[in-house]
């Protein structure tokens, strides 16, 4: 049977099965991560964005209407590098859907075309053998098929036979692949939406109803009315106009300011993503109610997390992100306007508290944490959502992590000031960036110095292989230790965990005079110590060897020296 058009609730239940298919293979996915280490998370950052984006949408007629939709959560929603990638791709479908209401085989293979283009302009440096490479030639053979076939299923069967081929070839493209013996983990996830998807177009599956009703945007029950004293509430949400109209920022932010403080607009007039302190949230989204349609509204009574802050003592974890401006960097709620912020990603209660002890120690700087890391790689939307709260006037994001550097990216562009990103690596790399940050210069002046310093150091992380691999041309067996350096070559493995740090330090340049050993999951300050001793005994000119717990999950050790 030939069809030769969809509308947009039939491009919703293709989406909503292609998702459905992703989920039932993110093992799969995540198993064919090219490193044998336990945070292979690739199918699970893709499926989050997914979520994300599926959660944005509503029913509609209009192809236009629904990818636009799509576009706007996956880009809050990205999260990894392969959720950053995917995000790219469906705003190149809206781009290539705009205008209609319905669409055929052509237009779907134009906007694939588009999503090819957008995936590949935002990564930096494109490598092929990767979830670009499928996109890429999926894209352009479904313009060879449109082009002989306006029929949609046989434009999207070309499409996703396209994609196979060209997962299955990643290996010969991408040398780490080859050793490893797996295709990319990306292109197989990309591959099995667009298989989800055509199962729908063929009527060959039903949506799991958990996948067809996406959950609920509803703000939680919040009091009327707040205490004269404290901080009050956290408002934030997003916000769409109703159909045919436009937002207007400058009104909207007018009335808050009004009404309330520590305000942030981010967005355009067709989305925005607001923030907002005050002691009456139900007027907040009132007023918002008014205007168009609330999205993911949350309020957080600020006064009840100050409190629990200072019961435990302790550095909170985020939810989504980290407690509002200024709780983890001593600093309360609706703080001045500072020179500049930074927001950094946090893997762990050590290494956030060291972090944050920046934002303490210099008033002219402000820091923001977002916890995440390995296997939690925080979304676009978690990271614009700290830079929203911030009081800076500038912010410089440190990601913390390779997997989060580009969703780091797409939230500096969704920003409302001007963010720049400096690529750390990991935490320790970023404890040494903000040593070398001068809040006097603003974000650019910043971003030189601080990737400078935070290349200043050497580090390796400390992990169990989970599989038996190839990593660096070396084999290694299932349960050793690994010692890895920043951009996961492998320094040394062992049977004997001690013996492998002591390999991955010795593998690195001499010279250096101070060691910390930040200890996380599976380790405990016992065996740190006597890992220190053997540092000691092993570098005896080394001047200090210090023991720091980080709290970072999946990695027992992160080691830097200087």
């Amino acid at each position: 049977m030939v069809r030769l058009a969809c509308d947009g609730a039939g491009l919703l239940e293709a989406v909503r099965a292609a998702v459905a298919n992703l989920e039932a293979h993110v093992d799969e996915v995540n198993a064919l991560n090219v490193f044998p280490v336990p945070d292979g998370d690739t199918g699970s950052n893709m499926v989050a964005t997914c979520r994300e984006m599926l959660a944005h949408v509503r029913d509609d007629a209009s192809a236009e209407a629904v990818t636009e939709r799509l576009r706007e959560g996956a880009l809050f929603g990205a999260r990894g590098n392969s959720g950053v990638i995917l995000s790219q791709i469906v705003r190149g479908l809206a781009e290539g859907f705009a205008g209609k209401r319905r669409f055929n085989g052509l237009d779907l293979a134009h906007a694939l075309a588009r999503g090819s283009t957008a995936a590949y302009g935002a990564v930096p440096r494109p490598v092929e053998g990767t979830m670009l490479t499928v996109i890429r030639e999926a894209s352009a053979v479904a313009v060879e098929a449109a082009e002989r076939s306006n029929d949609l299923e046989a434009v999207l069967w070309a499409a996703t036979h396209a994609a196979a081929r060209a997962l299955e070839k990643t290996p010969s493209l991408l040398p780490v692949l080859r050793e490893a013996g797996v295709v990319d983990s990306g292109g197989a996830g990309l591959l099995r939406l667009l298989e989800g998807a055509l199962a729908y177009l063929r009527g060959e599956v039903v949506v799991p109803a958990a996948v067809r009703a996406p959950r609920a945007a509803a703000p939680p029950p919040v009091e009327a009315a707040h205490l004269e004293t404290g901080h009050g509430y956290e408002t934030v949400y997003l916000i769409r106009p109703f159909p045919g109209q436009l937002l207007d920022l400058d009104r909207i932010r007018g009335y808050l300011v009004r009404t309330g403080e520590s305000v942030n607009l981010a967005g355009d007039p067709k989305a925005a993503k607001i923030h907002v302190h005050n002691g009456r949230p139900d007027l907040v989204l009132r007023h918002a109610l008014q205007l168009g349609r609330v999205v993911n509204a949350t309020v957080i009574d600020l006064d009840h997390q100050a409190a629990e802050v200072r019961d435990a003592g302790a550095v909170p974890g985020p939810a989504p992100v980290a407690p509002p401006a200024g709780a983890e960097a001593g600093r309360p709620a609706g703080a001045a306007r500072v020179p500049l912020g930074v927001v950094a990603v946090a893997p762990g209660d050590g290494l956030a508290e060291a972090l944050a002890a920046f934002g303490i120690a210099d008033e002219r700087l402000h820091v923001s944490l977002v916890r995440g890391g390995q296997a939690e790689n925080p979304s676009a939307g978690q990271i614009l959502a700290a830079i929203a709260a911030s009081p800076a006037e500038e912010i410089v994001v440190l990601p913390n992590n390779p997997n989060v550097k580009l969703a780091a990216g797409q939230a500096a562009e969704m920003a409302d000031r001007p963010v720049r990103v400096v690529p750390t690596r990991n935490a320790a790399e970023g404890i040494a960036a903000l040593l070398a940050v001068d809040p006097a210069v603003g974000a650019s002046g910043n971003v030189e110095a601080m990737l400078e310093g935070s290349r200043s150091i050497q580090t390796l992380l400390v992990t169990e292989a989970v599989r038996d691999a190839v990593v660096s041309g070396r084999k290694v067996r299932r349960g050793q230790a690994m010692a890895l350096d920043p951009d996961d070559g492998l320094l040394a493995a062992d049977d004997d965990r001690e013996r492998a740090v002591l390999a991955g330090i010795g593998a690195l340049a001499p010279g250096f005079s101070l060691v910390t050993l930040w200890y996380g999951d599976g380790a405990d300050l016992a065996e740190a110590e006597r890992l220190a001793r053997l540092v000691r005994e092993a570098w005896p000119a080394v001047e200090e060897v210090e023991v720091r717990h980080g709290g970072q999950p999946h990695y027992r050790y992160l080691v830097s020296v200087e």
